[in-house]
């Protein structure tokens, strides 16, 4: 409840003058019946005069407009302090999704953060909403009508002392059933946003391997297993409604049968029951067993609110693997870009037996260019994650300038470290406010430079809007070799101590690649620049290449150095030169 309390409070105005206007509402509901009641017993007796019937229409006039105040008072006030709330849950959601590590993302699918921050939240504001309409307005419309109707007729008020128990018998079997119906059901619907989002992502490689047919049964699968959770949900609520009906009406054909005999054995007593008396019982039976179905719409509605909150909680009670030391200073920066290795060990999963990386041990100068190769899924990826603190070692340590990268504050850390990662990401928006993610406040100069650097200025130009030109989302409407070059752009501006180019030119021709590994010797010369790669042209040059095999360093040295003594390194490069020399003899190359 603490947790709630903390979206309540910054609008607890709204959340007191929402069931205040409902308290409005109800007061009025509870004067209405004994009002009629005047007129059809005056009416009956012959007692109504003109003007007793005006005044008591006046009067009924008053109340209504009142309660309609009341009614659009709180309404407005219950909306407001909902929405807000939701507002504020929502960021802090947000806010807390982009302080996880990757390990904290992994634990999740990006389907179902989706859904939480979406459907979930929205769930917990249509409860929040109904929870002050409802909240006091059906416990004081069952309150006071029950002091109504024994005020009233006590003897009769035996209907209802038997009616009411047996349906909150009923509303306590079905919230039972409920509850983890819809848990289920959000689940359901994690799994449907997830192949949605991973279908559109995907469509090029759905459309290029003719999988569409593929697609649609597996949406087909997951929206019918969503189907089949909502409707098992659902069911019980189609089943409320009819079941509290017939309670209700059960009841009302109760009091008519009882009250009729009342009516006639008392008709010519001094205070006995008349017909505008039973009218009023009538309607506060049905004001009572009303507010009961209010009261299971509302138990309902929060079995529901708690699924979703119990998932929001586990997205802010997620335990953030990557945060600042206590030893991290505010004032420390990179300064010279000087990286080291020391037995370093990780594995993805902490019980896993096998580990990514094995007993590694690096040293990387300041200012050089180092190349790392090997096979695919061999750590190279992994490694380089490790010194912007992506994923934290399991054993040993990483350091940069001699301070262990826990030492230095994440913002101050990732501020000195510039990535191109495998995948190209670039976001909706124009090609200009892409780039300045490099820095906030490049002038248009420096973004042209970092673009020409990384051969990008030359088709950017070709655009009609230029630089202005606005991207779709990921940067569709680019191709694979276009988003490459941005992305390295976007580093270069940010003028990093280390840059991390994580295969970055693998989409680009080699002419092109090799005009941006001269740019960034001049641009950036005192940057420490790590270069993952596949081809063996693309780190031949390097200061220093590392090999790379199943978790391991195989390798360190030179490129004449590890062709004559790393049996690896040769076999890459020898496939390689074969490879190539076929595809210029024109022969096929697979």
């Amino acid at each position: 409840m603490k947790r709630w309390m903390k979206y309540v409070k910054p609008y607890l105005k709204s959340f007191i003058l929402g069931p205040a206007g409902m308290i409005v509402e109800v007061i009025g509901e509870m004067f209405m019946p004994i009002l009629l009641a005047a007129i059809i017993n005056g009416g009956e007796a012959g007692t109504l005069t003109v003007g007793k019937s005006i005044g008591i229409s006046a009067l009924l006039t008053a109340i209504v407009l009142l309660m309609m105040t009341g009614g659009v008072f709180g309404a407005y006030f219950g909306s407001k302090a909902s929405v807000n709330f939701a507002a504020d849950l929502r960021k802090d959601v947000y806010a807390k999704i982009q302080k996880y590590s990757f390990a904290n993302i992994d634990r999740f699918s990006t389907g179902s953060l989706v859904t939480r921050m979406t459907n979930d939240v929205t769930q917990l504001q249509n409860f929040v909403n109904m929870l002050l309409r409802m909240a006091l307005r059906a416990p004081g419309m069952l309150i006071g009508g029950v002091i109504m109707a024994i005020s009233l007729k006590p003897k009769l008020s035996i209907v209802l002392a038997v009616v009411i128990p047996l349906m909150l018998i009923v509303i306590a079997m079905l919230i039972k059933i409920s509850f983890p119906r819809f848990g289920i059901m959000q689940t359901k619907i994690d799994k449907l946003n997830s192949t949605v989002r991973e279908n559109v992502t995907n469509v090029r490689v759905v459309k290029s391997f003719v999988r569409e047919d593929h697609e649609k049964e597996k949406f087909a699968c997951d929206n019918e297993n969503l189907k089949q959770a909502g409707m098992s949900a659902v069911k019980v609520m189609i089943f409320m409604g009819p079941v509290m009906n017939l309670f209700m009406y059960s009841a009302v054909i109760a009091i008519i049968w009882f009250g009729h005999g009342i009516v006639l054995s008392e008709h010519a007593m001094v205070g006995g029951m008349q017909i505008g008396d039973l009218s009023a019982f009538i309607t506060y039976a049905t004001q009572i067993l009303s507010s009961l179905m209010m009261v299971t719409f509302l138990l309902m509605n929060t079995s529901r609110a708690m699924a979703s909150g119990k998932r929001i909680c586990e997205v802010l009670d997620e335990k953030i693997d990557i945060i600042d030391s206590e030893n991290a200073k505010l004032d420390r920066k990179i300064e010279a870009g000087y990286i080291e290795f020391k037995n370093v060990n990780y594995r993805y999963y902490k019980h896993s037996e096998e580990a990514v990386l094995q007993n590694i041990n690096l040293t990387i100068p300041a200012g050089s260019t180092v190349g790392i190769i090997g096979s695919t899924g061999c750590g190279k990826t992994t490694l380089v994650s490790m010194i912007p603190r992506l994923y934290d070692v399991d054993s040993g340590e990483v350091l940069i300038d001699g301070v262990n990268v826990k030492d230095y504050t994440l913002t101050n850390l990732r501020d000195g470290i510039g990535m191109v990662l495998q995948k190209n990401l670039l976001f909706s928006g124009t090609i200009a406010e892409n780039l300045r993610w490099g820095d906030m406040e490049a002038s248009d100069e420096e973004i042209r430079l970092a673009s020409a650097h990384s051969a990008a200025d030359k088709f950017v130009s070709s655009f009609k809007e230029g630089y202005d030109t606005v991207l779709e989302k990921g940067g569709m409407n680019l191709s694979g070799g276009q988003k490459q070059r941005l992305c390295i752009a976007r580093a270069l501006i940010k003028k990093p101590k280390i840059l991390i180019l994580d295969d970055s030119t693998s989409a680009v021709d080699t002419a092109t690649e090799a005009q941006i590994r001269a740019a960034l010797l001049s641009d950036l010369p005192g940057c420490t620049k790590i270069i993952i790669a596949q081809r063996i042209s693309s780190v031949m040059d390097a200061d220093e290449i590392v090999v790379m095999n199943d978790g391991q360093i195989t390798g360190v040295g030179t490129h004449e150095y590890l062709l004559e003594n790393n049996a690896e390194y040769g076999e890459i490069y020898y496939s390689q030169m074969e490879k190539k020399e076929e595809n210029g003899s024109g022969k096929n190359v697979i």
